[in-house]
Order: C-alpha cells, then sequence, then structure tokens
C-alpha cells in the first residue's frame, strides 16, 4: 500500500516501539542508497543502530501475458544492521551514488500514481505492470554498473585483484557477465544467485551479502563492493570492509 510506509509495519511487527523509520525509493538500487544513509546517521552520532532492509514483491506487478518481463522478476528481502565501527576498523569505507530521471522512460510502472491514479481504464489498459525497453535497459546499466565501479577504486587506489568479492545487483545473468568483463574480475571474486530467485530488485544485494557471509566466502577483513543499477534510472556502488 502507499501508506502507511512498510518502514512503520515492520517497526510494529519486531516490537522496535523506540525506533523510528521511513520508505526510500531507488528501485534496484534502493538497498546501496538506503545504506548510505544509514552511514550518515551512524557517523554523525545520530543514532547507533540502524537497520537497512531490501525488500520487494515485484510479481504483485508484473504482467504474466508478457513473456519479456514476467520471467525476469522474484521476490524477495534482505537486511543489515549498521553499527559504529569499532577501533582499527574500516567498515563502510566510501559509496557514490547516481541518478539520470532521462532513463525512467525506459523502465517503469505508468498506473497508479498521481499522474495516472488507478482507475477502471487504467486497469483495463494494464497500466498497472511493469513496463521494460530491455534494450536500452541492457545498455545503461552495463556502462552503470562497471563505470561507477571502477571509479570507487580508482578513488581508493585499488584494483579489482584488491576484492574478495563484488556483489552487483542481479538483474540479469549478461548484465553481470558484461559488467565483469569491463572490470577483469574472476568468476571466483563474483557473488550471482540469479539462478535462485530471479531480479528481487532491492533484496538482491542483502540476498546475496547474507549468502555469501553463511557460506564464508565472507570472512573478516574481507574487502567487497557492491554495485546496484535500476529505474530511475539510479545507480551506485559502496566499499566496505567485512568486520565481522
Amino acid at each position: 500500500m502507499f501508506f502507511p510506509s512498510s518502514a512503520c509495519l515492520v517497526q510494529t511487527k519486531i516490537g522496535a516501539n523506540r525506533a523510528w523509520g521511513f520508505d526510500l525509493s531507488g528501485a534496484c538500487s534502493g538497498f546501496v542508497y538506503a545504506l548510505a544513509t544509514a552511514v550518515q546517521f551512524v557517523s554523525t552520532g545520530a543514532h547507533s543502530k540502524v537497520l537497512v532492509i531490501g525488500a520487494d514483491v515485484m510479481t504483485s506487478i508484473i504482467d504474466f501475458q508478457d513473456r519479456a518481463t514476467c520471467v525476469l522478476f522474484g521476490d524477495g528481502a534482505g537486511a543489515v544492521l549498521v553499527e559504529p565501527a569499532e577501533d582499527g576498523e574500516r567498515g563502510i569505507i566510501d559509496f557514490i551514488l547516481r541518478s539520470d530521471g532521462s532513463g525512467g522512460q525506459y523502465l517503469y510502472m505508468p498506473g497508479g500514481g498521481s499522474l495516472h491514479p488507478s482507475s477502471a481504464d487504467t486497469v483495463r489498459k494494464r497500466m498497472h505492470y511493469v513496463q521494460q525497453d530491455g534494450r536500452n535497459v541492457f545498455k545503461f546499466a552495463v556502462r552503470g554498473m562497471a563505470e561507477i565501479s571502477k571509479e570507487i577504486l580508482r578513488k581508493h587506489k585499488l584494483t579489482a585483484g584488491d576484492l574478495k568479492l563484488y556483489i552487483p545487483h542481479q538483474a540479469n545473468l549478461r548484465i553481470i557477465k558484461a559488467a565483469v568483463e569491463k572490470l577483469e574480475l574472476k568468476d571466483s571474486q563474483v557473488a550471482v544467485n540469479i539462478d535462485k530467485y530471479a531480479n528481487t530488485t532491492a533484496g538482491t544485494i542483502p540476498i546475496c551479502l547474507s549468502e555469501a557471509v553463511e557460506s564464508k566466502q565472507v570472512q573478516r577483513d574481507d574487502l567487497v563492493l557492491l554495485a546496484s543499477f535500476g529505474a530511475g534510472f539510479t545507480w551506485g556502488s559502496l566499499l566496505l570492509r567485512w568486520e565481522i
């Protein structure tokens, strides 16, 4: 539902009565956007614990008569707890975020907002489903994820070889492979789970991270790079050293 926010619903379900929260809209980049936001609250000392959740139920807005989109998306969620780093720890090192509204025409849902409020007409025209120009999304996603990943590595005088794990948004395997090729990464350095869950949008990166930690693919002091690209267009990279 548009309101109340999912953050308020989660707050009461987990009994976090002294917490406050809000929803953040960044499409497939939503988790990286929200994680960068959490960093600000913690690094300034405003809060000592911030829960960041990436979650989407894409099957609720997918047209199962449209084979170009219905096979791409899944439902999923993941969460992380952000806390101040201890002495000698780095934790989240840096992030770079971008957006370009001119790309909004290539991936969107036309119905249901103030521009086209829900009505019998919008339902009849199937306007409450995801609309995607796959060719343009692919082109921008590959370039966007690769370039912003290279940018944050250059900024910190790092190379792809310094990374233990690269966690890209799981848009589709071709986009991941194309971005990985541009970065000159080994397959063993790249987290991929799209074959299991499809594109769970804001859920892909935290799910990948959780699985990497559980399987010990990521351990204490490992350097990890997150990268995302989504509708908007939105994209971003976040560099961290795993400290748990």
